[in-house]
This record gives C-alpha cells, structure tokens and sequence, in this order.
C-alpha cells in the first residue's frame, strides 16, 4: 500500500471522525467525496498532519507519519482558496518556501505552463492561472503526494467546466498520486480512479468512480452521489430473475440481487425514467407506471418532474418533452423505466 490511514480525530464538543483509507500502488488520483461536513477536509489535514491524530496512524510508503511534523512529510498541499500571497510576484510565490530555487522555479512553471505569467501579480490571474501556480507551488518542494482540498470550488460554472478536463489531463501527467477531495460529482467522476464517499466522519464505500455512482452499497452514499428516488421497498415474489415489490401503495420490477432478504432500499436515477401520456405498448421496460404529477422544477439543462406512482418518483425530462407532454401538477402520466435501472440496497 502507498498510504494507509486509519484516522480516529475528536473535537471537543464536536464531531467525530474515524476514517479508513486506503490508497495502493499504480492509483493516479483518488476521490474524498461527500456532502458539507462529512469531514472530508479533516482528514485531509490530519494526513497533512495539519490535525493531530486523538488515535489511529498514518503510514507512507512503509514508514510511520504519525508523529511526523508537516514540514517533514514530502506533500504538496493545494488549499481551497489557493492561498496565493498578494505582495508576492508569481515568480517568488512558487519558490517560496524552496531552500535552493536555482533552475526549480522555471522547471515548475514549464511543466505547469505558467511560464509567461512569472513576472505577474496574483491579482493579474484569471481563476485558472491561479491554480495553475498554486500547483505550481505545491510542486516545487518535490513532493511524493499532493493534496488538492476543493481545488475547483473557487472557479464560476463557465471556468470551472474547463479547468476541469484540464487537471484530469494535468495530474496524470505529472505522474504523483493526488488526493482530491470535493461534494462534486462531477469533479468525482471527471478526476478520480478511486473514489471514498465519507458522510458523518466515516468512509462508507471505496471503489471506482462509475460503480460507486451504479451500484451504490448505503442509502446515504446513494444520497451523496445524487440518486434522485431513494424509497423503501419489500419483495413479494421472485421469479425468473425478476424481483416485484411492494413499494408504499404501488409496486415495480427491479433485477432480483439474489440472497434472502426481502427488504430494500429502492434507488432510481431520474435520467433512467420516461415520460409518456399512454401506456407504450411496444416498449420491452417492465415498469409502466400511471401516476400523478405533483412537481414541475427547472433542473439546469433538464427539468425535475415528481411523480406519485404509489411512491415519490423523480424523473429527470427535456425542456422539450415537458412541452411535448404538456406537463404540469396535476397531469396524468405514465413513468417508464426498466427491471435493471432500478438498484436495490439491502435494510439488512
């Protein structure tokens, strides 16, 4: 293992968090994710050694840090607001810190391409030039991992969608395995190769970005990564690899998971549901269910319609098809969506 974590950190009259994370060999980028407090930051800190540990350990690359001073572990850390000093050129911001600057400074800014901005001001700094020198910065100690807290968060929508595709290719390129911790989803499954989602101080699920996201193992992970409908559910019968169940007043089909249980909790993306006026007879999705719209609400490019189909069910629609349907609260509605884009958590 290249880093193995076991955080345990008390506040007083705080929260608590005990965190597990492990990061192999060979992994470029690894994801903290979760919701505003999940304690995400804290054990970025404590891994920094920013925070102290109340128990547990850190180990690097076979040796122990636990006690280790934060100067002495080979980290670059990119906070929040990139933490540029004002007074000091771009120049002078990179090499701080850096005992001997001879020839490192410039190295950094080619590979960071930042090198016609060295005689410039912060100020003089578009959002992503600013991160492009704070990673500059973090570089130049020649670190053996860098740390990125909320690294995009400071960006506009419009800047931000570019920054992003930019770091992905930029932090694998350097070939340091990175840290990055956000409640983006977005930035999760833009960036990461591993992902950890944390939520009240403790790793719930650690996986890929994409199966985290399909198969999510805890109701608050599928909370955490967006999953609009998250319902109770029990199973009445099974057959041929199909599982019915009894959801509030309604029922659906869903892939039987196997096993014994026979309560669930119900997860169904919005994008895989359907919107039609009538029963689609040529459709091969087992689940056609008439409903009621209760709500209409603009969601970015898409727009949220809520449906009660026995239980709340969210379906994410085109501006188009709203229109087309002539959706509004209180229409009659059928949600269409198949066996297999409904994911079943066990209670148990």
């Amino acid at each position: 293992m290249l880093l193995i974590a076991d955080i345990d950190k008390r506040f007083d009259g705080g929260p608590q968090v005990q965190a597990s994370v492990r990061i192999p060999h060979g992994v470029s980028i690894t994801i903290l994710f979760g919701p505003s407090g999940a304690g995400k930051t804290t054990v970025l800190r404590c891994i920094a050694g920013l925070e102290k540990l109340t128990a547990g350990r850190i180990v690097f690359e076979g040796r122990d840090w636990t006690n280790l001073a934060p100067q002495k572990r080979p980290l670059g850390y990119l906070f929040q607001e990139y933490a540029l000093f004002p007074h000091l050129r771009v120049r002078d911001n990179i090499g701080y810190g850096v005992k001997r600057q001879t020839g490192i400074v410039d190295r950094v800014a080619a590979k960071l391409k930042v090198h016609d901005l060295l005689d410039r001001w912060p100020s003089e700094l578009s959002g992503g030039q600013q991160q492009r020198v704070a990673l500059a910065r973090a570089l130049a100690r020649g670190p053996r991992m860098l740390l990125l807290d909320e690294p995009l968060s400071a960006l506009d929508a419009a800047t931000r969608d570019h920054v992003r595709s930019e770091l992905a290719l930029l932090l694998r390129s350097l070939g340091i395995p990175a840290i990055v911790v956000t409640h983006d989803w977005v930035d999760a499954l833009t960036l990461g190769d591993q992902m950890l989602v944390m939520s009240g101080g403790r790793v719930l699920q650690t996986g890929p970005p994409q199966e985290v996201f399909t198969r999510p193992q805890h109701r608050e992970v599928a909370a955490a990564v967006g999953v609009e409908t998250v319902v109770a559910g029990r199973v009445i019968r099974r057959d041929g690899g199909i599982a019915f169940l009894q959801v509030g007043s309604g029922g659906l089909a869903a892939a039987d998971p196997g096993g014994d249980d026979v309560d669930f909790y119900v997860c169904i993306r919005g994008e895989d549901v359907t919107l039609e006026k009538g029963r689609a007879e040529q459709s091969s999705a087992r689940n056609h269910l008439s409903g009621l719209v209760l709500e209409v609400v603009p969601a970015g490019v898409l727009t949220k319609v809520v449906v009660d189909a026995g239980f709340e069910l969210v379906a994410l629609v085109t501006r188009q098809a709203v229109e087309d349907l002539g959706l509004i609260k209180g229409s009659n509605i059928f949600a269409v969506f198949k066996a297999s884009a409904v994911h079943l958590i066990p209670k148990s």
